[in-house]
């Protein structure tokens, strides 16, 4: 995780952060998802009847491909130099424009939108995250990531 001084946070929005490495999304992460959450709609975990919609086999939940977030950001993200801790503050908007079928690989693209002291040693982070599929135009998503940063 790179780490600025405090008063140089503002100097980095508006600007691209970078991209993670590609992460290969394959089915034993799917059924992983489906099982910790409960969500077991067809779409994910049949592969034979998958293959008979539109997507011609299984496709990530939205939501596990969102929350990739927190293992693709880690070494994109500036953070404060002295953090104590870091906490997800949530999202500010999510768009998703295009299911990631299984097996494709992704990477997430971050530039940072805000940088703003909420509290005396809490800075609050904004990154546009968007998640790009390999070999597609379109990305999965495009996603506001909050971060609060305590110093």
């Amino acid at each position: 995780m790179p780490y600025v001084p405090v008063a140089q946070l503002n100097d980095y929005v508006g600007k691209e952060l970078g991209r993670s490495d590609w992460l290969t999304i394959d089915q034993d992460r799917i059924n992983l998802f489906a099982e910790a959450t409960g969500d077991y709609q067809f779409i994910h975990v049949d592969p034979v009847k998958a293959a008979q919609t539109p997507f011609g086999g299984t496709i990530a939940h939205g939501f596990l491909s969102l929350s990739l977030i927190p293992k693709l950001i880690e070494d994109i993200l500036i953070m404060p130099e002295g953090l104590k801790m870091a906490v997800n503050y949530g999202l500010d908007s999510v768009r998703f424009i295009q299911p990631v079928k299984v097996d494709s690989r992704v990477r997430l693209h971050v530039s940072l939108t805000d940088a703003t002291e909420k509290k005396p040693g809490q800075w609050l982070l904004k990154a546009v995250c968007t998640l790009e599929i390999d070999g597609q135009e379109k990305p999965a998503y495009i996603a506001e990531s909050l971060s609060l940063c305590f110093v």
